[in-house]
């Protein structure tokens, strides 16, 4: 019987978001408790079904802990998410023969800029040289030297927006399996690019990089890696070894397996100015929008949750009610000031409060609104995409009668969770559709969410934790030079092959 130990430590921290995030941030699970992702869309779901599909395989569960994704996670929050990560793995060693760790990449704490990396040499330093170590990451991870170093190969997200979770952990799994049975001993080749890249193009079904992707696929799928990747990092994770990067597993000779993976590079690079976010200024936003017959989106990638924004920006809200804009508008915000008031004053009550720069005043001023509370809700929903719960606390739904204008109803929750989907709205009983204008703050959703049916979806340029304006965040730890914060960067694809961990 082979027994596979199963843990879990997943975060993506925006080092430009004020507020830092703390132990209390994350969904802890222990033991068994990880098996309720069975089903789900997830990676530790994935990789459950293809572990459960053999009689010979056993699954030892340790640890699992998940939180939205925030700013700089404290030292004393990691200081006490690492030691109890640790003391449920040393808990569950016994008899192991191999290790399956599902991380994100793009963590961060105060005083460990590279959490995965510590957590993934501390396994190793416990179960020896030759136990195989798999690990699973998002496409917006930053996978450093150190984290190479521990582990026998590794499966990445080959979508944007997100919808294989659960296909990850299936490769995941697979690859483990394959290095177990045959007795395998891979080696890992990869190519740094000093790019960081945002954008429609990114967008994995319809842009230049999901092209990309297809040629990592086809490497894996014709036996000339075990596994093969482009991550893109994620670009407001400012942390030493912030970059794009090629990754292919191989066993055998590295010749072929660096070469193509320097050659993806190349091409990566040379698409590297497709690779950059297209803007239009809220102000003409507001204007085309103002003219325009059907239902319109306003895409606040500066204020992205789900990428560790702070969610409390209220510059479209301020300058929808500046501009008297005269339909149904839909927007969020995270104000917990806001929300307490109104479950105080109730149903049907009018209130006046302050929305937005609650964590991030220095972007965003607070703003005086006088509000009819219409709905009261705990906030709790499922994301559409992967089932997963959201918790965003007290919310309320509140409706502002827009001087001189229309309308703007406003979802207003005490917690920041991921909003790349609809299910915040849906849970508060809104439907997207029925409005004019609705705010998404999210750089890209699937596409049958918004894409589909609205006439324009604008990508609004202002300032965030998360703008995709990537020259404006004032990057301070990642290596320079760096495209597109500085000027002539140039590139030259070379591959490092990490032999057998």
């Amino acid at each position: 019987m082979t027994r596979i130990l199963i843990v879990e430590c997943k975060q993506e921290i925006s080092s430009f978001n004020p507020k830092p995030s703390q132990y209390e941030n994350f969904s802890i699970q222990h033991g068994d408790a990880l098996l309720d992702q069975r089903g789900l869309n997830t990676e530790i779901g994935g990789a459950l079904t293809i572990f459960d599909a053999r009689d010979d395989v056993e699954v030892v569960p340790a640890f699992g802990a998940r939180a939205g994704s925030a700013g700089l996670l404290s030292a004393e929050g990691w200081q006490q998410l690492s030691a109890e990560c640790l003391a449920h793995i040393d808990a569950n060693l016994d008899g192991i023969d191999a290790v399956y760790f599902c991380l994100h990449g793009a963590m961060g704490a105060s005083g460990e800029l590279d959490p995965e990396g510590f957590l993934l040499s501390e396994v190793r330093r416990r179960v020896g040289p030759d136990m195989p170590i798999v690990i699973s990451l998002d496409l917006h991870g930053i996978l450093t030297d150190r984290m190479i170093r521990q582990i026998n190969g590794l499966a990445i997200y080959h979508t944007y927006p997100h919808v294989d979770f659960a296909d990850t952990g299936q490769r995941a799994a697979r690859l483990l399996l394959r290095i177990i049975d045959e007795g395998l001993r891979p080696g890992i080749v990869r190519v740094p690019i000093p790019a960081l890249v945002r954008g429609d193009e990114c967008i994995t079904k319809t842009g230049c990089y999901g092209d990309l992707i297809r040629e990592a696929q086809l490497l894996e799928r014709s036996g000339k890696a075990l596994a093969a990747g482009i991550m893109i990092g994620n670009p407001f994770t400012d942390v030493p070894e912030l970059c794009s990067q090629v990754l292919l597993t191989f066993d055998g000779s590295a010749e072929l397996p660096a070469q193509e993976a320097e050659g993806l590079a190349q091409r990566f690079w040379d698409r590297r100015h497709r690779l950059q976010g297209k803007f239009i200024s809220l102000a003409m936003a507001i204007e085309q929008a103002r003219h325009m017959t059907g239902p319109v989106a306003f895409t606040d990638a500066a204020d992205a949750t789900s990428s560790g924004a702070s969610g409390d920006s209220n510059l479209i809200i301020r300058a929808l009610i500046e501009a008297a804009f005269p339909r149904r508008c839909l927007a969020q915000i995270v104000d917990a000031g806001a929300a307490a008031t109104a479950h105080a004053a109730g149903v049907g009550a009018t209130i006046q409060v302050t929305l937005g720069g609650e964590t991030d005043p220095d972007r965003f001023r607070p703003l005086a609104v006088e509000a009819t509370v219409t709905t009261l809700t705990n906030g709790r929903a499922r994301l559409e995409t992967m089932g997963m719960p959201l918790d965003a606390g007290p919310t309320a739904i509140l409706v502002i009668a827009i001087p001189n204008g229309g309308s703007l109803t406003v979802v207003v929750m005490s917690r920041a969770v991921s909003l790349f989907d609809r299910a915040m709205y849906y849970a508060s009983g809104l439907n997207p559709q029925d409005f004019d204008v609705t705010v998404v703050k999210s750089p890209h959703t699937e596409y049958p969410m918004y894409d589909a049916w609205v006439d324009q979806n604008f990508n609004i340029d202002i300032p965030g934790a998360t703008s995709a304006n990537l020259p404006t965040l004032g990057h301070t730890i990642c290596a320079r030079p760096m495209f597109p914060m500085d000027d002539g960067v140039s590139f030259t694809p070379k591959a490092t092959v990490y032999p057998a961990a």
